[in-house]
C-alpha cells in the first residue's frame, strides 16, 4: 500500500471482551438461530465486545496519545467479574446479549475511561452506557427475527468470568459493501502490563 492510499482516520472504541469459554457458551445457545435466521447479519464471535467508550472516527495521529494514559488506568484496576445474561433488541433490529455481575465496577471503569479520553483532548459523543454484546442486526425489511431470537435467549445465564484486559480497538466501519471488522490496536492487562497488538501504525 503506497503512502497516498494509507488511511488518515480510524474508527476507534475502548472495550472489554469475554474470554473464549464465555463466548462459546453463548454461541452454543445461538447455534439454532444461525440456521433458522440466515438473513440476519451476524457479528463474528471474535468481534464480540462490551463498549466502554465509542470515540468515532479519529485521525490516525491522535491514537498514540491515548496509549500511555490507558495503560496507566488499566494497571491501576483489578479484573471485573462479569457474566453474559439474557437478551434483547435495540429498535427491533439490533440483537444483543446482556451483561451481569459487577456492573457498578463496569460503570466506574467506563466513567474513568471517558474522562481520560476527554483529558487527552479527544471529543466524542458521550452516549449512556448500556452494557451488552451486539450479536446481529436484522435487515430493515425483516425485523421480526431479532425479537424472536431475543425471546429464545431471555433465560440464558452464562458462567461468571473475569474481564482481564482493556482493549483499544480499531474498526474499518464497514466502508462500502465491506462487513465491519475489528482489530486490537493495543490491549492492557488490568493490573498488569500492556500487550502491543498493533501492526498497522495506528
Amino acid at each position: 500500500m503506497n503512502e497516498q492510499t494509507q488511511p488518515t482516520t480510524v474508527r476507534v472504541f475502548i472495550a472489554l471482551a469475554p474470554p473464549d469459554h464465555a463466548k462459546d457458551e453463548l454461541a452454543r445457545e445461538l447455534s439454532p438461530a444461525y440456521d433458522t435466521h440466515p438473513q440476519m447479519r451476524w457479528n463474528r464471535i471474535e468481534d464480540w465486545h462490551i463498549t466502554l467508550a465509542f470515540l468515532g472516527e479519529l485521525p490516525v495521529s491522535t491514537v498514540p496519545l491515548l496509549r500511555p494514559p490507558l495503560a496507566g488506568l488499566a494497571a491501576a484496576r483489578r479484573p471485573l467479574s462479569l457474566a453474559l445474561r439474557g437478551s434483547g433488541t435495540f429498535d427491533d433490529r439490533v440483537l444483543w446479549s446482556g451483561i451481569d455481575g459487577d456492573l457498578d465496577g463496569l460503570r466506574t471503569l467506563a466513567t474513568d475511561v471517558r474522562a481520560l479520553v476527554r483529558d487527552c483532548g479527544v471529543a466524542f459523543e458521550d452516549r449512556p452506557l448500556r452494557p451488552h454484546l451486539t450479536l446481529a442486526r436484522a435487515r430493515r425489511d425483516d425485523r421480526s427475527g431479532a425479537a424472536e431470537i431475543a425471546a429464545r435467549l431471555a433465560g440464558f445465564t452464562g458462567s461468571p468470568w473475569p474481564a482481564r484486559r482493556l482493549h483499544l480497538v480499531g474498526s474499518n466501519a464497514g466502508r462500502g459493501t465491506a462487513p465491519i471488522r475489528y482489530r486490537d490496536i493495543e490491549a492492557w492487562e488490568l493490573g498488569g502490563e500492556a500487550q502491543n497488538l498493533s501492526h498497522r501504525g495506528a
